[in-house]
């Protein structure tokens, strides 16, 4: 077809928005992050309110990574053999329906009814639903990309893809905030169940995507399948690897606070600044990406990228200048965005149709806790080393992992993106 043949040749920004599941997609994934995102900042900004401990709001991220880590395994399994409308469908019912559960037991007029004692852990158990929700709600998204745009243009909906992601990760904290801070907990929750109800919608605009996986052997074997698939595939374990790690040690965004407040000393309105900083290079350069693609030699380009990553976390540890510091923080955002993007098309473009499932849950095993766990270890380090010392150190261990990565992957560095889909590519040497 022609639409298609001219998006081959010629550069198009907007050719995977040419295509009506890929907008309903695009819509359906934006307005369910961004309810998903400001839920976590309003639950967070409660939870402390009532108990006024730190643990206490550790034990959000906990109920949520527990099961959403726990059963990812089995979820890629369902998505594989599941028609993916149906699935989505009933995700978000779950999550739909454990905000409305918030929405109620946090009214002022349900004091009455109900027990003080008894709101958190039913907000904990909600959250507990919302990870479980997460374990079936990214194989299954996974899919469905996949399966609305042509392969030839998964670079470019990839690009489309991680921007709308970062846009509702950046909006949505930022209006759960400011409308939990002027209007209360109600209203927040209240848009929350409205933008959550119109990626339902959107949902049901989606065609219906039947498996393309009727298991013939036992759940584990169809599982092990996914897992020897992964760890046999050269490409897709060093990336998954790099990304798990550069994140994991590479995590300072934990211990802005710290340098807001005691080595910059710009206070609370300057980490908003920090933070958004950070979020605006991503979404800025994810943008542009859409223009000029960094997929025509992938590898090579991915590890640039995640380089220029770990150097800007270094010179942000050496900075004692905020507008400096801005700007590395900048950089970093930009960094990490062009590694999201090129991981991204590499795992659509080297995995089967009837194994997206399972490898997708494959990679949120890899990537899912990254951001919890490396704050932990920012956080360690800090205490250990210091604030500065850890983030520089994070950030050599980080460069130190690039190298790494480089030496066992030396043959992969001079592919183009048209080789990286042939099966060779798919095991190792």
């Amino acid at each position: 077809m022609s639409e298609e043949g001219d998006s081959i040749h010629k550069p198009d920004s907007f050719a995977a928005l040419r295509y009506k599941d890929f907008r309903s997609y695009l819509g359906m994934r934006f307005f369910f992050t961004f309810a998903y995102q400001m839920q976590a900042v309003i639950i967070g900004f409660y939870i402390y309110q009532l108990t006024k401990s730190a643990f206490a709001l550790g034990l959000v991220g906990l109920c949520e990574a527990v099961p959403a880590i726990g059963i990812a395994m089995y979820g890629g399994y369902v998505a594989d053999k599941s028609e993916k409308r149906k699935m989505l469908l009933t995700i978000s019912s779950l999550v739909f329906f454990a905000s409305i559960v918030i929405f109620v037991v946090t009214m002022k007029s349900m004091s009455p009814y109900l027990h003080k004692g008894w709101i958190i852990p039913i907000i904990y158990f909600m959250i507990f639903l919302n990870g479980l929700a997460r374990a079936f709600y990214g194989p299954a998204t996974f899919t469905i990309y996949a399966q609305s745009i042509p392969k030839e243009l998964y670079p470019n909906g990839s690009t489309w893809s991680s921007s709308s992601w970062q846009i509702a990760s950046i909006l949505g904290p930022a209006a759960g905030g400011l409308i939990y801070g002027f209007y209360g907990i109600t209203i927040a929750f209240g848009v929350i169940i409205a933008f959550l109800l119109l990626s339902i919608i959107l949902i049901y605009l989606l065609r219906s995507y039947p498996p393309v996986f009727i298991p013939k052997e036992d759940i584990w074997t169809s599982l092990k399948e996914g897992l020897n698939f992964v760890f046999n595939s050269k490409m897709l374990i060093w990336a998954m690897s790099l990304d798990l790690f550069s994140v994991f040690f590479g995590g300072a965004v934990a211990l802005l606070p710290v340098f807001a407040n005691d080595i910059l000393k710009v206070g609370s309105q300057g980490l908003g600044i920090m933070r958004a900083t950070s979020s605006l290079g991503a979404v800025l350069t994810m943008l542009a990406m859409a223009r000029f693609s960094p997929m025509g030699k992938p590898w090579r380009n991915l590890l640039i990228a995640v380089t220029g990553f770990g150097l800007s976390i270094i010179c942000f540890g050496l900075s004692r200048s905020f507008y400096l510091s801005l700007i590395f923080l900048f950089t970093e955002g930009a960094f990490d965005s062009i590694s999201v993007i090129i991981r991204g098309t590499i795992m659509q473009l080297l995995t089967p149709d009837h194994m997206r499932g399972r490898v997708s849950a494959v990679n949120s095993m890899f990537i899912g806790s990254s951001n919890e766990i490396g704050a932990f270890e920012s956080g360690t380090a800090a205490k250990l080393l210091g604030t500065v010392t850890s983030v520089i150190f994070g950030g050599t261990m980080t460069l130190a992992i690039v190298s790494i990565t480089f030496l066992k992957t030396k043959k992969l560095i001079p592919l183009s993106l048209s080789e990286i889909q042939t099966p060779e590519v798919h095991t190792t040497d």
